[in-house]
């Protein structure tokens, strides 16, 4: 029995073959662009299942209404080759034609068994807990995880994903030792690289997660665009705190929006990003014209509510009629969507998506009510602390602008607790406190943004 780089199984193939399969696997888990060349090694080799599934896989990731219809030929070859293929491979196929189906609970369940079985099948892994931060269900992506390392301790990328799902799960000791152990394995594990930014960025350490991002940029090449683009967008999250704005542009205009235009994580990081850099006081020009030209085919996209709620924000901050479109999309979905998924469509996206309508068209009054409603359930939507955290900007910048002064005070100390010297929020503060008569505290917050320029000046 032959098996790829991990160990796992594989059927009797060619040497070709089983090569691709590695890079494939490897590549994926690297987030590296080479992972694309399995869809021609999948060409070249009908009669792989394993080969076929992966191609599947990957079109499925596209994150698109069309993904299922590019994926299936491949899925098609790979259902007719499952036969006399190895069992791991025939439930890997099971796997993707359920996530094909739109089946994720049945899905992960079958995810469950090939990890029961072969516990260092860790692109299954990598899967598995893809569905799970879509669905919110961080403790899940850390069990999976775990189980697998008493199998797999010696992967890089077992303890970038454990450091993720530490992370997303508020054990933040755990999720910076986690990922400075994948780090000591593999400098280049950019997963890590990630993880341990959002640790620095939850306990405020402003300074040394941006020292640490441009420490290691060095190795951020052959990286797909999500890769690429979301670490340059955490760098410029460091970049904002900092009071470094002109960085923050920069990495917009010439990282974080600079690549594939067309993809789905690609446009909701520029979003996420180019909103922020608005909420902080900057002018971003021309932007949101610029990206909504891209964002204008999304609008009846409603295969993830996390990614929906994005295009909706930036195409009506563009002023797009496409907005409206996808405003009664997501109020269908909630009322068709899949029995797993409805409820969070129903409750949880509608609200939001009125209330981000209503904020990009100035009814601060609508977006506070949409928002707030949605807020306690939030993570439900997919997206990490960091991702969501720009619906709590929203709601203060609408409460700025509504002059609800106390309750914008409350709200901007509580985050000063994790960003005690960003420019940003001690400027609004200090305005804040301007406006409530509190001239000292006022002077305390201007104090603190004095400081911080000067000790990057």
């Amino acid at each position: 029995m032959r098996t790829d780089y991990l160990g796992n199984p594989v059927s009797p193939t060619s040497d070709t073959a089983l090569a691709a399969i590695d890079d494939f696997v490897d590549g994926f888990l690297s987030y590296e662009t080479r992972a694309a060349d399995i869809l021609a090694a999948a060409e070249a080799e009908p009669s792989s299942a394993l080969l076929n599934a992966y191609a599947a896989a990957l079109w499925l990731l596209l994150e698109a209404p069309e993904a299922a219809e590019r994926a299936a030929p491949y899925l098609a070859r790979a259902r007719e080759a499952a036969g006399a293929a190895h069992p791991r491979e025939r439930r890997v196929v099971d796997f993707v034609a359920a996530w094909s189906a739109n089946d994720i609970p049945g899905a992960l369940a079958i995810a469950d068994a090939i990890l029961e079985a072969w516990p260092r099948d860790l692109l299954i892994l990598k899967l598995r807990q893809y569905h799970d931060f879509n669905r919110g269900d961080f403790p899940a992506m850390l069990r999976s995880a775990s189980r697998a390392l008493p199998a797999a301790d010696d992967v890089p990328q077992l303890h970038a994903m454990l450091a993720f799902a530490y992370e997303q799960c508020h054990l933040l000791d755990e999720a910076e030792a986690a990922a400075r152990r994948a780090l000591a394995l593999k400098r280049k594990e950019p997963w890590a690289q990630h993880a341990l930014a959002h640790v620095m960025l939850t306990q405020g350490r402003i300074d040394e997660g941006a020292a640490f991002l441009e420490g290691v940029r060095d190795t951020w090449t052959g990286l797909n665009s999500f890769m690429d683009t979301h670490l340059w967008w955490h760098l410029a999250l460091f970049y904002l705190s900092q009071g470094r704005f002109e960085a923050a542009l920069a990495a917009y205009d010439d990282h974080c929006w600079a690549q594939a235009k067309d993809y789905s994580q690609d446009q909701v990081g520029a979003v996420s990003l180019l909103a922020r850099l608005e909420v902080a006081g900057l002018d971003v020009g021309q932007r949101w014209n610029d990206l909504a030209d891209y964002l204008v085919v999304r609008a009846d996209d409603v295969v993830q509510p996390f990614l929906t709620l994005q295009y909706l924000y930036g195409l009506a901050r563009a002023g797009r009629p496409e907005a409206d479109a996808l405003l009664a999309a997501v109020r269908r979905a909630a009322l068709d969507a899949p029995d797993h998924v409805r409820e969070t469509w129903r409750e949880v996206a509608l609200p939001a998506a009125e209330g981000l309508v209503a904020h990009a068209r100035g009814d601060d009054a609508a977006a506070l009510r949409g928002l707030r409603a949605a807020l306690p359930r939030l993570a439900e939507i997919g997206g990490s602390h960091a991702q969501r955290d720009l619906f709590e900007q929203l709601i203060l910048a609408a409460l700025l602008r509504a002059d609800r002064l106390s309750e914008a005070q409350q709200t901007l100390e509580l985050r000063r607790s994790f960003d005690p010297d960003g420019v940003p929020l001690n400027r609004a503060l200090a305005d804040v406190y301007d406006r409530l008569g509190l001239p000292g505290e006022a002077a305390k917050a201007r104090a603190r943004v004095e400081r911080r320029l000067a000790a990057i000046a």
